[in-house]
């Protein structure tokens, strides 16, 4: 069977966690990553993961949707609530920006920037990756990190421009295939291009995927993101489990992998 991680989700969301950590395991699942995305949600993934330590690795975030529900004085206590866990924990995440016009909607381009550069500079001072949501941002994300210094940056879900990738690539940083890579064809693009070794899995748990059938994702849906990266990637499911699996453990600090098969 092989071994896989997956690189983001919200275990605080899923209905039976202990259900869908009991799949994971069955499906050869061997370590998660759990985001948060406001104070609540941060609580409890630090809770999940206390109990299920060496499997469950906790990240602490603000998401920029959230922003809009919040005042000042709320913000500011969302950020020190980061500052005071993010030594304790694997990641900062999942933090960024949301140009969706649903979001712009409700919270300016200016208020997610002040925010992210915030949280960034935390993130540099702990040095922590960073677990970055980008939909429709991708140049002022890519362009905030930058900025800020940060070294180790994965971008989750990618969907953005090629020039971006190419951008992302050069600064060493990661991006990660969800189980939309099975038909999503800007996610494709960026799964198909991506270096090998820069390449991570994940299912962003609990979302829904799926055209004509819809399901609810859970971590063992991390196979679906390793089968259908394969078959685009025209290489075996066993040798980019693998190479993801290792890129994984090196994001979390982990020893040197075996070398990466060229061409994968």
């Amino acid at each position: 069977m092989n071994e896989l991680f997956d690189t983001h989700a919200h275990l605080d969301q899923l209905p039976d966690l202990d259900s869908a950590l009991e799949h994971a395991r069955e499906a050869g699942v061997v370590g998660i990553i759990a985001v948060g995305t406001d104070m609540r949600s941060n609580e409890a993934t630090l809770s999940i993961a206390q109990k299920r330590r060496g499997y469950v690795y906790p990240a602490v975030g603000l998401h920029p949707c959230h922003l809009a529900s919040l005042d000042s004085a709320s913000i500011e206590a969302e950020i020190r609530f980061v500052e005071e866990n993010l030594g304790s924990v694997c990641a900062l995440g999942e933090v960024g920006l949301d140009y969706h016009k649903r979001t712009l909607a409700d919270v300016s381009k200016e208020t997610q920037q002040e925010v992210f550069s915030r949280l960034l500079t935390l993130a540099r001072a702990a040095d922590r990756p960073v677990l970055v949501h980008s939909r429709y941002a991708w140049t002022d994300a890519l362009r905030l990190i930058l900025e800020s210094g940060v070294t180790s940056v994965v971008f989750h879900w990618f969907t953005g421009f090629s020039s971006v990738l190419h951008a992302i690539m050069s600064a060493g940083f990661y991006v990660s295939a969800t189980p939309a890579v099975e038909y999503h064809e800007e996610h494709r693009r960026a799964v198909r291009t991506v270096s090998p070794e820069r390449l991570l899995l994940e299912t962003d748990a609990p979302v829904w995927y799926g055209r004509e059938v819809r399901y609810e994702a859970s971590p063992a849906d991390v196979v679906r993101s390793l089968r259908a990266s394969a078959q685009l990637r025209a290489v075996s499911e066993e040798a980019l489990a693998v190479t993801t699996t290792c890129a994984a453990r090196r994001l979390l600090g982990g020893t040197a992998s075996p070398a990466i098969e060229e061409g994968m």
